[in-house]
């Protein structure tokens, strides 16, 4: 089965399910088996001497490959169109090494100003240890990464949608602006996932994951993927991968081969009742305003519909009240959403922030939801009563 030929393409579910998968070589199992093992045999000298681990369709040491990560990053490749991808420990771990990958010191990046709080430490902490700046844009217009490009910038950075605010940036014009100059593009595509977004046919050239979130899908796992062609998946395999040493465990790979099993279903009814759930807060008239890529009154709806074929379970509001006290009153009133970090699990999830809101550059308490697999009519009812609660 491959998805770069010219015959009859399989579906997205397909892929996940079949892709890259020999059952005959592993006694007929359904599903993939477990190599947990840190170290692979050779029969003999030669073959280890000559050895050239995984081009040779070889296994060495699981810090370089392994059969049952090889078998995860053969369908993520195929679900982003793209030639490889390399399983990583974290989401911050791929993320890291896509960016490493494209910088050396005295180098500039381009990055929006809504990338993901971690990523924005990493590259406003940590880089500038090596000389590495970065300027933060808006990145809703072209024009945002123009005046931002430097002699000395070989990379933007994206993520769209965003964190908080979800605003999506224009990915086939970044990477043709990026290419006439040179410039290497990454794109964050976790919020979407490669089920509803494939950033690479549109010219980006790596595409990261936090795979804890919807990959996963169960909120069991931590793990990350970088995606894009051979040579540069190659080169951070043997750099950032090999060196750095944050790649993925093969149990860890197992768990993410399980959740992509179910990713088309999940993805489906993770946008439906977020799509459900954003409306019904639109209407509520203690809401001032709500942040969904995939909203009947979001502003960037035509790009949304150019790029993406769906919308995941985030989505942030802001109450009319939007003082902190009220923000923490509703989110302590919910009973089905937890307070808990991340997203894209088959839990819902509730947690207050204070951010930026990158249209008028003023801080403001918001409340992010991350909507889970339960009964939409329950999660309906439960932030119809925190809201009543909190306004008592």
């Amino acid at each position: 089965m491959n998805p770069q030929s010219g015959a009859h393409q399989p579906g997205l579910e397909t892929l996940c399910v079949h892709f890259g998968e020999d059952r005959a070589a592993q006694h007929g199992a359904a599903a993939p088996p477990l190599y947990q093992c840190s170290t692979f045999a050779y029969p003999d000298c030669e073959s280890f001497i000559d050895r050239d681990p995984p081009t040779d369709g070889r296994f060495d040491y699981t810090r370089t490959g392994n059969p049952t990560t090889a078998i995860l990053e053969a369908k993520v490749a195929a679900l982003e169109k793209g030639e490889a991808c390399k399983a990583f420990g974290s989401g911050m771990g791929a993320i890291s090494a896509a960016i490493l990958s494209c910088v050396k010191s005295g180098d500039h990046i381009i990055t929006v100003s809504t990338v993901y709080g971690p990523t924005r430490r990493f590259l406003t902490e940590y880089l500038p240890k090596f000389g590495v700046e970065t300027t933060f844009v808006r990145g809703t217009e072209l024009s945002h990464f123009e005046n931002a490009i430097r002699p000395n910038t070989r990379l933007i950075h994206l993520e769209s949608p965003s964190s908080h605010f979800f605003e999506l940036q224009d990915l086939a014009a970044v990477a043709t602006l990026a290419k006439s100059k040179n410039i290497a593009t990454s794109v964050d595509n976790s919020n979407a996932s490669p089920f509803y977004q494939n950033p690479i046919p549109l010219g980006i050239d790596l595409v990261s994951h936090t795979a804890s979130k919807y990959i996963g899908g169960h909120s069991d796992l931590v793990g990350g993927l970088v995606i894009g062609s051979r040579d540069r998946i190659r080169a951070i395999s043997s750099l950032e991968g090999e060196l750095l040493g944050a790649v993925s465990d093969p149990f860890n790979s197992w768990l993410m081969l399980r959740g992509l099993r179910t990713l088309g279903v999940r993805m489906e009814r993770h946008f439906r009742s977020a799509k459900a759930i954003a409306r019904f807060l639109e209407m509520d008239s203690r809401v001032a305003r709500v942040h969904y890529s995939g909203g009947e009154h979001y502003p960037q709806a035509r790009l949304a519909a150019k790029q993406m074929r769906g919308h995941g379970c985030l989505l942030s509001f802001e109450l009319r009240d939007a003082t902190r006290e009220r923000t923490f009153a509703v989110v302590n009133a919910l009973k089905l959403f937890l307070i808990a970090v991340s997203w894209g699990g088959y839990e819902s999830l509730a947690i207050p922030l204070y951010a930026e809101d990158p249209a008028d550059g003023q801080k403001k308490w918001m409340i992010r939801l991350s909507i889970g697999l339960e009964t939409l009519e329950d999660l309906k009812a439960d932030l119809y009563q925190a809201l009543n609660q909190s306004h008592a």
